[in-house]
């Protein structure tokens, strides 16, 4: 998969670098996987949610922060929607962040 953009999450774990080792090997297992659909992602990551509109929300830090993506399988494309605390997640839509 090609993960669109690190910097969002580098800028994310120079604020909170009590995630940063997660945040960067997420980073990897995602660019490394061959994903074809949602439920390959909640194989290698079973307490992903698929919340809809391609968008999957990703446990960071033993649910201390939440990752939002979008994916296009058919072009092997995600795209970082928004990473951030409960607090912040809980203000937004993750179906159409």
């Amino acid at each position: 998969m090609r993960v669109i953009a690190k910097k969002t999450l580098r800028e994310f774990w120079e604020k909170h670098n009590d995630c940063e080792q997660q945040l960067k090997a997420w980073f990897q297992e995602a660019s490394k996987a061959d994903w074809t659909n949602p439920n390959e992602i909640k194989i290698e990551y079973p307490s992903a949610s698929i919340v809809g509109n391609d968008r999957i929300v990703f446990n960071i830090k033993g649910n201390s922060y939440r990752l939002i993506v979008k994916i296009n399988f058919d072009y092997q494309m995600v795209w970082v929607r928004f990473i951030g605390t409960h607090a912040e997640y809980d203000k937004i839509n993750a179906k159409t962040i």
